[in-house]
């Protein structure tokens, strides 16, 4: 990594994980592979501060620690990339276990339970489905009604606005909204 350390991806130590890391490697992987509308891809690191607006604006109760969760759904992304959730499951269970792997030392790095509470998971996965929409009909090429067939639409007084940022802006955002999560 750029700050020096070494992460074992077979085994990863929480040690080895810095957020400077992971938003770098966020915001230079492209949601839809890139197959976007646009001057700038849209990254993972863009998309998972819509998740956290999104999971904050749904959740109007749910704690810092909560919110920093949805913060960093797809943190092991940093390192793997993101694939898309049919190729995951045609990779089969080692992909999911490595994946876990890297998520759960990355809770552990900052403080979140190793494995993320079956009810949390499920709000925030809903919320990356409502984002998911928005990308599809917004920079994805997708009309609502095919975006409806694919994703889940999202509640129709929720509205998102998907503004692909250069990397380094995206980058910038991550980290900002980790500090505030993290009361840095």
């Amino acid at each position: 990594m750029l700050s020096g350390r070494r992460l074992d991806l077979l085994d990863p130590s929480p040690f080895d994980i810095e957020i400077e890391d992971i938003a770098r490697g966020l915001a230079r992987v492209a949601r839809w592979n890139g197959q976007t509308s646009g001057n700038h891809a849209f990254s993972v690191a863009e998309h998972s501060v819509v998740v956290t607006d999104l999971f904050a604006k749904l959740n109007p109760k749910s704690t810092q620690a909560e919110r920093l969760t949805a913060l960093l759904h797809d943190a092991a992304e940093y390192v793997i990339g993101d694939m898309i959730s049919p190729f995951k499951h045609a990779l089969g269970l080692d992909y999911k276990t490595f994946e876990a792997r890297l998520e759960e030392a990355v809770h552990i790095r900052y403080g979140l339970p190793p494995k993320m509470p079956a009810g949390l998971k499920k709000k925030i996965k809903q919320c990356d489905l409502y984002c998911a929409w928005f990308e599809a009909t917004q920079i994805a090429g997708f009309d609502p009604v095919e975006a409806d067939k694919f994703f889940v639409p999202p509640p129709r007084d929720i509205k998102v606005k998907i503004d692909p940022l250069p990397v380094v802006e995206a980058e910038k955002l991550f980290l900002d909204r980790f500090a505030q999560l993290n009361n840095c």
